[in-house]
């Protein structure tokens, strides 16, 4: 399966549950409709050491959400299938 390139920059990790308080506080910003105390799983986009995407899964939903500035750049694809390879 081809990954969706991205900028140089930028790396999609699936970092360990649950968030350490400076990711649950980047991926709450991101997706505040999430509920960050019973993720089951997470997909975060970094560049520069910020956190500019995240995708999270819950029992009984999903949320995306990536910073305006770097929409449309395939981070929502990166994000989107690192979630689903968990």
């Amino acid at each position: 399966m081809s990954r969706p390139s991205l900028p140089a920059r930028v790396r999609v990790t699936r970092p360990p549950l649950p968030l350490a308080p400076h990711l649950k506080a980047a991926a709450a910003r991101l997706c505040p409709g999430a509920p960050p105390g019973t993720l089951t799983g997470a997909a975060l986009a970094i560049a520069g050491g910020a956190v500019i995407g995240a995708a999270l899964k819950w029992e009984d939903g999903e949320a995306l959400g990536v910073d305006p500035g770097w929409r449309g750049r395939g981070i929502e694809e990166a994000l989107t299938g690192a979630l689903g390879e968990g």
